[in-house]
């Protein structure tokens, strides 16, 4: 769908891809090698206390909301905290803002 399209109209034609520069959130999950909660420790730092309280645990990582843009910045957080990061799921657009 173009941005001229979708009702309201979007800041971009790059919905939903690594070239979205908006303020969109989407829902993400991290599968992470999880150990003493050290993933979870980064993403909370990451995210802010009020931004993780949308945070969700699961069996074998964490669901969080996120901008796009800010999916790379994670990802290197968790790497350079020793976490290994086996796939990131992104989610459909929420209605949040970052």
């Amino acid at each position: 769908m173009k941005s001229t399209d979708a009702t309201p109209a979007y800041e971009t034609l790059e919905i939903g891809t690594p070239a979205d520069y908006t303020n969109d959130m989407y829902r993400f999950y991290f599968e992470v090698g999880e150990y003493e909660q050290s993933a979870l420790k980064i993403i909370e730092n990451y995210l802010g206390e009020e931004r993780s309280a949308s945070l969700v645990k699961r069996d074998h990582g964490y669901e969080v909301e996120l901008a796009i843009q800010c999916v790379p910045d994670l990802t290197s957080a968790l790497v350079n905290g020793d976490v290994g990061v086996y796939q990131i799921v992104q989610y459909a657009k929420t209605k949040g803002s970052w």
